[in-house]
């Protein structure tokens, strides 16, 4: 049962309405209330400050990544798994929301947070985690123990830098990336100072309770009334490109590494697919969370195949129709949608996935979407499999850590100059926004999915080579060029902010930007493109 959503957005989008006590989003979804003027006037004295001051701190909540953590998943227990991981993922966002909704209280009491949220959040992750365990054990697979030790949670403030966020669970784990990683975070940490510093008081006490709540740091200034409720976008979130040092050579060594050179397979092959002109959209991620409807906990851009939801079976899949243009393309492409919140509503203003999970704000289509594959600077590729899934980048980065994090922001005109990570660039007039990832490019030679989803593929080593016996593939690199109305910092706070979506707890950081492909060529193209790349040649 197909659950795609193909909604046309209406073009008289309406105001939403800043409350100035308390922001709601989606008619019943995130409540955030404004409690710095009843904790600061209360005579309650000194205790009361400090608690108050110590709920400004909790921006969110970040939890180990269990799924991360899978090594190996028996066949029978794939979808038993999955629904598992999705009650985690569920939970969180409930959790978040709680968080979200009760800062009074929490300025009341210290121990709040501890008693009324993370310590149920844990008993409930305790229990699912042994779900998992019994789904594994009874389907003849070893369960690792040590993931019983995930269940509990903390909570972490909305300015901590990606990659010493969370629990520090992902620092190690991605294929060839942590030294790749690094050189990304030193690329933009000066920069992430840079915008707090343009923050003015985002480190403060008032602002910094404010990206919490909404109501404090958002009224007045426009981005209450854009209904995010204070579940990001902030000021920090962004740079003045034009004021960045050049580090494309940094960005070059991140995680998607270019995998084509001057040698070796030097081919390319382009799809034209379209960008998403006929609004296919849907809260689901059939890799992570099949069978599970709103698994993603946010809205995607789906171009290419026009069968993917939750539901899609491989099968279904390969009797899809396509939005590509060669009809022999039948794969799906899809990333997390961009949207301005300029206090217009769209569709899904009170869905789950949307407005319901703070992902509020007008959706923009891009103005381009180029998909290209290309080769190997240091040999041959050879064909992908039928079906093989690749997920690039972490939509949980900001609270999991950067190990997986592959993210490039730009600006037409300055992609030869600065790449960004932690920070979405702020364009000068004429030029806009651009988003570009290139993918893993090296398979097991097996595997089209793996337990995490990860293991099966891997990026290229400094050198070009894929290492561990992977053999090189077609290296997908997905460019998205969005014209969006420059936001405005002022005042320590940020005006008609654009973001993408993303799970509740990550607060639109643009670190967590991600895509995601599966393969569905068919054997006569997938070898046209192989041999195109192999002998140098440009084809479409």
């Amino acid at each position: 049962m197909g659950r795609n959503i193909r909604k046309r957005r209406s073009s008289m989008a309406t105001k939403a309405v800043a409350a100035s006590a308390a922001l709601a989003l989606g008619g019943g979804g995130l409540i955030w209330a404004n409690f710095y003027a009843s904790a600061h006037e209360s005579n309650s004295g000194q205790n009361q400050t400090k608690a108050a001051n110590a709920a400004a701190q909790v921006a969110t909540i970040s939890c180990p990544d269990v799924g991360q953590k899978l090594n190996n998943v028996p066949n029978g227990a794939k979808q038993g798994v999955a629904t598992e991981l999705a009650n985690l993922d569920k939970q969180i966002t409930e959790a978040y929301s709680r968080l979200a909704s009760t800062r009074q209280a929490q300025a009341n009491d210290s121990s709040f947070v501890q008693n009324a949220i993370t310590g149920p959040l844990k008993e409930k992750r305790a229990a699912t985690i042994d779900r998992i365990r019994i789904n594994i054990q009874r389907s003849g697979g070893q369960f690792d123990n040590s993931l019983s030790q995930l269940a509990a949670c903390t909570t972490q403030g909305a300015n901590t830098n990606a990659g010493q966020a969370g629990n520090g669970q992902q620092q190690n784990g991605g294929q060839q990336q942590g030294g790749q990683n690094n050189g990304g975070q030193q690329q933009n940490g000066g920069q992430q100072n840079g915008g707090q510093q343009q923050g003015g008081q985002n480190n403060g006490g008032q602002n910094n309770g404010g990206q919490q709540n909404g109501g404090q740091n958002n009224g007045g200034n426009g981005q209450g009334q854009n209904g995010q409720g204070g579940n990001g976008p902030t000021a920090a979130d962004f740079v003045d490109i034009t004021k960045v040092q050049a580090n494309a050579q940094l960005g070059v060594g991140a995680n998607g590494l270019a995998a084509n050179g001057n040698s070796g397979s030097r081919g390319t092959f382009t799809s034209n697919c379209g960008t998403n002109g006929n609004d296919n959209h849907n809260t689901d991620n059939v890799i992570v969370a099949p069978g599970v409807a709103n698994g993603a906990h946010h809205l995607h851009d789906y171009v290419g195949n026009q069968n993917n939801d939750a539901f899609a079976s491989d099968q279904k899949l390969l009797s899809a129709g396509t939005s590509c243009q060669n009809q022999g393309d039948k794969s799906s492409y899809f990333w997390p949608v961009l949207r301005v919140q300029d206090g217009s509503q769209d569709f899904d203003q009170n869905n789950d996935g949307g407005g319901k999970e703070g992902n509020v704000g007008k959706i923009l289509q891009p103005a381009q979407a180029q998909i290209k594959f290309v080769g190997n600077k240091r040999g041959k590729v050879v064909a992908m499999p039928t079906a093989l899934r690749i997920i690039t980048g972490d939509a949980k980065a900001f609270v999991n850590g950067n190990a997986n994090a592959n993210v490039n922001w730009s600006c037409t005109g300055f992609e030869n100059k600065v790449q960004l990570e932690t920070q979405y660039p702020i364009c000068p007039q004429g030029s806009q926004v651009v988003r570009t990832t290139n993918f893993q490019s090296c398979w097991d030679g097996k595997n089209i999915d793996s337990a995490n989803h990860r293991t099966h593929v891997a990026f290229v080593q400094g050198n070009g080579t894929c290492a561990n016996g992977f053999k090189a593939i077609p290296q997908l690199q997905v460019r998205l060029v969005y014209n969006v109305p420059a936001p405005k910092l002022q005042n320590g706070t940020v005006v008609n902010p654009y973001a993408v979506d993303t799970f509740p707890e990550n607060l639109h950081k643009p670190i967590t930007d991600h895509n995601d492909f599966i393969n569905f060529f068919s054997t006569n193209l997938m070898n046209k493109m192989v041999n195109c790349i192999n002998t140098g040649k440009k084809c479409k």
